[in-house]
């Protein structure tokens, strides 16, 4: 699988060059990008959120509409169907986090720890925690769920409330954080987990797009098809990480925001930094053939790949506004993210 190595790429003569420099203004653009529209937009304290930011202890208090970058707790474990128990959406994200981990495990086992220079096995690793994140939180959300069914049980049988337990327990103070514990529209902010959770998803959606679509549409066909010997592994981690993240985003009630494509930006950025990182201190193969500043016009492969990465967001941001609009027209009395 690993390209050929025409130079020592320990020479400082492989950096010190217009190709580099080139190269370097490119992905170092896009995360600076990237860092300002997080400072813009993320949580509820950004320059851009109205109000208090969605805090306050008063209705007053709070804005009439949430900051861009405010994410709610329940969203992360709600299915976006009224009629979806959460115990499916659990359900599946625990067969997809076994199945993934799995394919993961047998992948460092058959071919070692070198897979990971890859740009697909950072984000097949990314997927996996995806769903063991996303598993646990809907574990939380079951949970929630059953003991708001068996208060309104008990009101109903016996005409009482039944008073929640003043302390919370270490798991569920685990799902909050201080600075997200606020509520905005007599719904929950989400804490910590919450906001990783977002975060993971939104670079997943995509990380997944740009990895299959570079490699079926242009690195095996084209620039290395005689270095892929093709098996189950090989195919699996190429197609059914999209298969899992499709069928969590029909199912889950999370939303996709224009400027966390953020996130997405600044994780391919980090793998090219850790990637010429490496290579200036070891002389290896490259993973990709573009990467190799010693390939013809490896400049303009950089800027390319860059700029990919805004159809691949608007690919699925696309999917999922087909998603709202058909469970809108399908289910309009039960469908959760209008």
């Amino acid at each position: 699988m690993p390209s050929a190595m025409a130079v020592d790429t320990t020479a400082p003569e492989y950096w010190l060059n217009w190709k580099f420099l080139l190269c370097a203004i490119w992905i170092y653009s896009c995360m600076a990008l990237a860092c300002f529209l997080i400072w813009m937009y993320e949580g509820g304290s950004s320059p851009h959120a109205s109000g208090d930011g969605g805090g306050g202890d008063s209705e007053e208090a709070q804005p009439s509409r949430a900051a861009p970058g405010v994410l709610y707790l329940e969203d992360c474990w709600k299915p976006c169907l009224e009629q979806i128990h959460p115990g499916w959406l659990l359900a599946f994200r625990l067969v997809s986090f076994f199945v993934l981990a799995s394919l993961l495990v047998v992948d460092v086992v058959v071919d070692g720890w070198s897979v990971f220079l890859y740009y697909t096995q950072w984000t097949f690793l990314l997927v996996t925690l995806y769903f063991g994140v996303g598993s646990v939180l809907s574990i939380y959300g079951c949970y929630q769920c059953s003991y708001k069914i068996g208060a309104d049980k008990s009101v109903a049988d016996h005409g009482t409330y039944i008073i929640a337990p003043t302390g919370e327990s270490a798991y569920e103070h685990s799902m909050k954080s201080p600075c997200y514990s606020k509520m905005h529209g007599g719904k929950e902010i989400a804490g910590f987990w919450g906001y990783l959770f977002q975060v993971m998803f939104q670079t997943n959606a995509g990380a997944v797009v740009i990895t299959d679509l570079v490699f079926w549409f242009i690195l095996y066909p084209f620039l290395a098809h005689n270095q892929y010997d093709m098996n189950f592994l090989l195919i699996g981690t190429h197609s059914i990480n999209a298969v899992f993240m499709i069928g969590d985003t029909a199912l889950n009630s999370l939303r996709v925001s224009w400027f966390r494509i953020a996130y997405f930006l600044l994780w391919t950025g980090t793998f090219v930094n850790v990637q010429w990182i490496i290579h200036a201190n070891v002389s290896i193969w490259w993973p990709y053939p573009f990467l190799d500043l010693t390939f013809p016009r490896a400049p303009v492969w950089y800027l390319v790949v860059a700029l990919l990465h805004f159809p691949c967001y608007a690919l699925f941001a696309l999917v999922m506004r087909l998603k709202q609009s058909l469970l809108e027209r399908w289910f309009p009395h039960s469908y959760t993210c209008i």
